[in-house]
């Protein structure tokens, strides 16, 4: 008998009060006051469990964007999306009150050694019973590889070329120790089998590391992994790597393209197409008329500063917006900076709408706005026409959204047998294959 195939739900974070909407943060229902609290993230775990999620992680910039008009004061004053917290700090207050949601938190391979990756992901993984997810970023500017210690973001390919080795370096060390490699034998005397505990010994352009790991085994081995690739170098590693991939197409059509390109690669790799979940990220207004759902939606974008929406914008580009409006003199005046994925994202809505590149980096994204039904109904016609697994969730008033998302949106989906009611395993990596 054949099952259904089911969506994936996992939920795009901040440690901070934005995350992708721009003026979420200043809806009279959003919560200012609790950003340092550890309950905020407590109950964002158990909302997101409830709602039966398959994770929720933190996406991350190291450090004040500060390339729109040469400074952070627009960024930093008007709201954009910081972590005010390293989401590696509050990923155990999620776990401890969670048993199957998975966590996951944006690191990267350019700033990062592998023995410090490994050894902290795995340690995570124990304490979580494997449900710990790395978003991994190679990182796209200057202001990051500054923070760093580098003069500058390495070019691209470059970037890619580390992040494999990484990725195999960290590979080789959580191998190091055997299941059963632990004994824990009081009587005997014996606590651990040294013959079953070897050296990682990986060598590589870039990095090295001899190994083995203090860590014992988890119960993932490793953590799943999550990528935002959009470049063909950045494709390659998502379809050599990725258990899910997060993307940010600008309509339907766009989004078939990437899934069937990013299907094709992971062949290539000798992967399967159901190793990986693509996941378009999606941004919800749910009422409980369509009437009330763009009244909602029309007070929360209003409430956004059209200058911010230019900061944004001009940081995942990598280039300062109110200097440069050609979408050439974007990409010459970028260099190595800025996130691929946003750029498409900006030439296919302009391409859609009939409007220069400059218009398209001044609109904030789109959204789903409807009924539970009308939303359901859009999320599934995505999902079964070649476009997504499953989504990534956006907040836009904190912690609102989600909570009407489990409450409103999950249920309709349910129903449809398009998403799970309980959860099949224990560990995130069982969860994200057996939706």
């Amino acid at each position: 008998m054949t099952t259904q195939r089911r969506m994936n739900l996992v939920a795009y974070l901040k440690t901070g009060p934005t995350a992708s909407h721009p003026g979420g943060w200043r809806h009279p229902e959003a919560t200012l006051d609790d950003i340092f609290e550890p309950a905020r993230y407590e109950h964002l775990a158990r909302v997101l469990e409830a709602a039966r999620f398959d994770a929720g992680f933190f996406a991350d910039t190291f450090g004040l964007p500060d390339l729109h008009r040469g400074g952070y004061e627009t960024y930093l004053g008007l709201g954009g999306q910081i972590s005010y917290l390293d989401p590696m700090a509050v990923l155990p207050l999620m776990a401890r009150v969670t048993t199957r949601l998975g966590i996951g938190a944006t690191l990267s391979t350019t700033f990062n050694t592998p023995y410090y990756l490994a050894r902290t992901l795995a340690s995570l993984d124990l304490l979580s019973k494997g449900r710990i997810c790395w978003n991994v970023v190679t990182s796209a500017t200057d202001m990051e590889a500054l923070n760093f210690g580098l003069d500058e973001i390495p070019p691209k390919d470059e970037r890619y070329d580390r992040g494999d080795e990484v990725l195999e370096a960290c590979c080789a060390l959580w191998d190091c120790w055997q299941e059963d490699a632990l004994v824990l034998d009081k009587a005997g005397g014996r606590f651990a089998d040294p013959s079953k505990v070897r050296r990682a010994d990986y060598a590589g352009k870039y990095v090295r590391t001899r190994g083995p790991l203090s860590i014992p085994r988890s119960p993932q081995v490793r953590p799943v992994f999550l990528q935002a690739g959009a470049s063909p170098r950045g494709r390659a590693f998502a379809a050599r790597w990725a258990e899910a991939i997060f993307c940010s197409p600008h309509a339907k059509a766009d989004a078939q393209a990437f899934y069937a390109d990013i299907k094709q690669r992971m062949a290539a790799f000798g992967r399967r197409p159901e190793a990986c979940a693509v996941l378009p990220s999606v941004s919800i207004v749910v009422g409980e008329t369509e009437s009330v759902a763009r009244e909602k939606a029309d007070y929360l974008n209003a409430l956004a500063d059209p200058e911010l929406v230019l900061a944004t914008n001009s940081q995942m580009l990598g280039v300062d917006l109110s200097r440069h409006e050609t979408e050439a003199d974007v990409v010459t005046a970028a260099g190595n900076q800025g996130i691929q994925g946003s750029h498409d994202r900006v030439v296919q809505l302009a391409r859609a709408e009939g409007i220069s590149f400059a218009a398209a980096a001044r609109k904030r994204r789109s959204q789903f706005v409807g009924t539970p039904q009308s939303i359901a109904d859009e999320m599934e016609d995505w999902f079964t026409d070649g476009a997504a697994d499953g989504f990534v969730v956006w907040p836009t008033v904190f912690p609102r959204m989600f909570e009407e998302f489990g409450r409103l949106v999950v249920p309709e989906l349910q129903r449809r047998g398009l998403f799970r009611t309980e959860y099949a395993g224990a560990t995130l990596r069982e969860n994200l294959r057996n939706p």
